[in-house]
């Protein structure tokens, strides 16, 4: 049970490591709690808030995702490498996606409201 628990413990300092070294997780932390503020004061439905925590978290485990691909690079190609920087560019590409994703979805949900 204790290699259980320890997975948690893991896991927050994997969270803690991306707040405290990447600009894009901390930004995209501050959207979701905006977002979260205005949802509560635009008194959104059951299913409204599926679909904003559903894009909230697509783009943060996204972020998390490119985090670790870039870390992994970095570790197997130390130096320059034309193909260590097209995967993180798919990477990131992948966090572009989903914060577009959400962007629509919230568009679609709070203009409605306005």
């Amino acid at each position: 049970m204790s290699k259980f628990f320890k997975g948690f413990q893991y896991a927050w300092q994997g969270l803690n490591y991306a707040f405290s070294t990447q600009i894009n997780f901390r930004f995209h932390a501050f959207a979701a709690a905006l977002i979260a503020l205005c949802g509560f004061v635009a008194d959104l439905s059951g299913a409204e808030w599926l679909w904003i925590l559903l894009s909230v978290s697509l783009v943060i485990v996204c972020e998390l995702f490119n985090t670790a691909i870039e870390v992994l690079v970095d570790i197997v190609s130390p130096g320059y490498s034309r193909e260590a920087g097209i995967v993180k560019d798919l990477a990131s590409a992948a966090v572009l996606i989903s914060a577009i994703f959400a962007f629509i979805t919230a568009i679609i949900i709070f203009i409605p409201k306005i």
